[in-house]
């Protein structure tokens, strides 16, 4: 990110004009990571491969040892429940920074409810939904909601669970089955007997404005899927310019220049689809916007 970024974004922000997309980093320090979640129930399992730090494989296997899917998703939810919330008054702290701003639809690929807890502190009347991604999902009101409101208002908001919630513990996206079914439902068109993955609200707040990415991954393959799709159904004059807080390339103090130029491979690759990178953990980015933020009033 440069200047123009960072004049550009306190501007969204301030104006609500822009869509947070939340992931794991944005919790990073209250709850365990992915790769710490991965590493625990490899070992609790005895899992016998290599690739311990990959959540969605050792899921998959606890699901195949316990022949139950569901009870894997439930004892997970109960561990790491009482985990949270953060401390939303932390200047560092994604979801207290992002509540106390006018945006009216948030997203997230957690199953924490941190952020509809963080918009309440705030004052604010949010109402949340989660993505009915699987077979026989049951739609909620709140996707409901989100599908006859076409005018989420910054008093009261929108939070969006593409990943499922601990509210209910059968939504989660989980183990590797479960990210499969999830990005080929994601993919398939909407058909008459199928109710729409992305309801036409939260669509718009991905199509229609800069996207805000904390936390997440943009090689994760549920961005991959969902960017390029929306890269398709926007014409070229209307995109928009995104950002993404990215923690930087694993360095090797052996080979500095390799790192560089991972880093430099990345700032480019991104650059062609109109994202930014900051460079940096989510908490060291939300306490620099938060004090632009208040140099800007």
């Amino acid at each position: 990110m440069d200047e123009r970024d960072w004049s550009r974004l306190v501007q969204q922000m301030r104006s609500g004009d822009c869509t947070p997309f939340l992931g794991a980093g944005a919790c990073y320090g209250t709850l365990p990571t992915g790769r710490q979640l991965s590493e625990t129930w490899a070992q609790e399992y005895r899992y016998p491969f290599d690739d311990r730090s990959n959540l969605p494989r050792v899921m998959q296997y606890a699901a195949v040892d316990r022949r139950d899917a569901v009870t894997v998703k439930k004892v997970v939810a109960q561990q790491l429940v009482p985990l949270g919330p953060p401390d939303f008054a932390r200047p560092g702290e994604p979801h207290g920074l992002l509540a106390s701003l006018p945006l009216p639809v948030y997203l997230t690929t957690n199953y924490d409810d941190f952020m509809v807890k963080a918009l309440t502190a705030a004052g604010r009347v949010p109402s949340s939904a989660i993505c009915p991604w699987y077979q026989g999902a049951v739609t909620d009101e709140g996707m409901l909601a989100a599908e006859q409101d076409n005018s989420p208002r910054p008093e009261r908001p929108i939070v969006y669970y593409l990943h499922g919630s601990f509210l209910n513990p059968n939504s989660l996206v989980l183990t590797e089955e479960d990210y499969l079914e999830f990005l080929i439902n994601l993919t398939r068109d909407k058909s008459e007997d199928r109710r729409q993955l992305i309801p036409a609200t939260i669509l718009r707040a991905l199509t229609m404005k800069p996207l805000l990415f904390i936390g997440y991954s943009l090689e994760d393959w549920t961005f991959r899927v969902l960017f390029h799709g929306l890269l398709r159904t926007i014409a070229q004059v209307q995109q928009r310019r995104h950002i993404s807080v990215q923690l930087a390339p694993p360095a090797d103090s052996t080979d500095l220049d390799r790192h560089e130029r991972a880093r430099d491979y990345l700032t480019e690759y991104f650059n062609q689809w109109r994202i930014s990178l900051h460079w940096g953990t989510a908490e060291d980015f939300c306490t620099e916007l938060r004090a632009r933020l208040a140099a800007a009033e």
